[in-house]
């Protein structure tokens, strides 16, 4: 069964914020019933449900697929199962469902990506987020994440140029998206020079990143609902997976090249030759921009532009909203949010949305092609999802 053989027939999506009067249950219910009445089906027709959840001590629930079955009393026996990938357990969630699918194993599979980060201080999400980097060496299990991007930021400017006005466009940008979304965690447009000036707003967080090139700690669900393309033609609206592409590198980044990232650079590259088009098709992409070095990076490895050269996607407009290939037209990490485990899940169901003309104010013209990446680590587990308007 090819990879056009599935489609989404529906999506669910939480606001994305500091959600205190939500519990993970919560999320999880609201994100699901929303997916199963878009989709106009019964809970009673899902074989199978595939929960993404990164967890790692930030909520007490530690067996937390079964969750979704509070969604509906005709879940119940329904097979479930939480799926966790780092950054990337939303497309981890998926792709497992997709595999079902075509394994013949169910005809409808329900995915939820989720994640509740704020009832944690800071502190505590950065080093649960930490424990996703490679922990065998002392000097790399002692960086946060901040800071090992830090590190990317540092090496490019050291072998190109600084990466720093460039990393403040992307932020600029996707603030500037996340103002046409209203699922998105912040609200609040932000200039170029306060995005590139160190400042009591704006201060370091892992040298040379400042606060305005890191992604929100978020609150917040997403989901989908998948079935054959035979099933789809029953549905009111129908998304087709034309390509997709999983591949995981080395978790140790001192065994690799940090700044060529090729687990994306492969992962992208086969998904648009399975999907048989080339980057020139693409409609839309949404990325993968956990800091706004990262955003940067996956500019040249989608080939957009020269490495070194990430900047010109920028400056010649190539990925603004009225540019040849708009990027996190949803307002990215930077501006909705980044649960981890509902990401990948929420860049698929925002594209879902984008393709059916359900996308509101961030809505294209004629969307046709889109691109999804979402990323787990430091371009270590990397999943790339082509999606097609039917």
């Amino acid at each position: 069964m090819s990879n056009n053989a599935i489609s989404i027939v529906g999506s669910g999506h939480t606001k994305f914020g500091r959600l205190d009067a939500l519990n993970l249950e919560d999320l999880i219910v609201m994100a699901a019933k929303e997916a199963l009445e878009e989709a106009q089906l019964p809970a009673s027709a899902v074989d199978a449900i595939y929960l993404g959840h990164f967890n790692a001590g930030l909520v007490p629930d530690g067996f937390a697929a079964s969750l979704a079955h509070q969604t509906s009393p005709d879940l119940r026996f329904t097979p479930a199962t939480r799926c966790e990938n780092a950054c990337a357990s939303g497309a981890a969630a998926i792709f497992s469902a997709i595999h079902a699918i075509q394994a013949g194993e169910a005809e409808v599979a329900l995915v939820v990506g989720v994640e509740k980060m704020t009832a944690r201080s800071t502190a505590d999400v950065t080093q649960a987020l930490a424990s996703a980097g490679y922990q065998n060496n002392a000097k790399e299990s002692a960086l946060s994440f901040p800071q090992v991007f830090g590190v990317a930021a540092s090496q490019y400017a050291e072998r190109y140029q600084d990466p720093l006005e460039a990393m403040a466009k992307i932020a600029v940008k996707n603030h500037g998206n996340a103002l046409s979304n209203p699922l998105a965690h912040m609200h609040r447009a932000l200039d170029f020079d306060m995005c590139n000036t160190v400042s009591d707003k704006n201060p370091l967080i892992a040298d040379p990143l400042r606060l305005s090139d890191c992604s929100l700690i978020t609150d917040g669900a997403a989901a989908l609902v998948l079935t054959t393309a035979e099933h789809a033609t029953s549905f009111p609206h129908a998304v087709a997976i034309r390509g997709k592409a999983q591949v995981n590198d080395f978790l140790p980044f001192s065994d690799r090249d940090l700044l060529d990232f090729e687990g994306p650079n492969k992962a992208i590259n086969m998904a648009l030759s399975k999907a048989s088009i080339t980057l020139e098709d693409l409609n839309f992409a949404e990325v993968h921009d956990c800091f706004t070095i990262a955003e940067l990076l996956l500019y040249e490895a989608m080939g957009l532009t020269p490495k070194g050269q990430g900047h010109r996607a920028l400056d010649e407009g190539i990925v603004m909203r009225d540019g040849r290939l708009p990027v996190n037209l949803s307002g990215g990490l930077k501006g909705k949010g980044h649960p981890v485990g509902a990401t990948g899940v929420s860049m698929h169901a925002i594209s879902y949305r984008q393709l059916t003309g359900q996308a509101g104010p961030m809505q294209l013209d004629n969307a046709q092609l889109g691109l999804v990446f979402n990323m787990g680590g430091a371009a270590v587990a990397n999943y790339a999802t082509i999606l097609e308007a039917r």
